[in-house]
């Protein structure tokens, strides 16, 4: 099962139903009782981290700083 966000086209009420993958794109009815809800398009960001060069050079810290 999964979980699926529809906006109304009457009403514009967002909402969310769980449903099997199968049945995502059926038609699907607000809680408003009108009929022709669109689903939406999932949002997410992804993330990472750039690599950081490793510094060289003398010293303890990597910078030449500690003498």
């Amino acid at each position: 099962m999964a979980r699926y966000d529809f906006r109304c086209t009457s009403c514009e009420q967002t909402f969310e139903l769980t449903r099997p993958m199968a049945d995502a794109d059926d038609p699907a009815s607000c809680p408003q009782g009108h009929e022709g809800a669109r689903r939406l398009l999932p949002v997410f960001t992804a993330t990472g981290m750039a690599s950081i060069p490793a510094t060289s050079g003398g010293g303890c810290c990597g910078g030449g700083c500690c003498a």
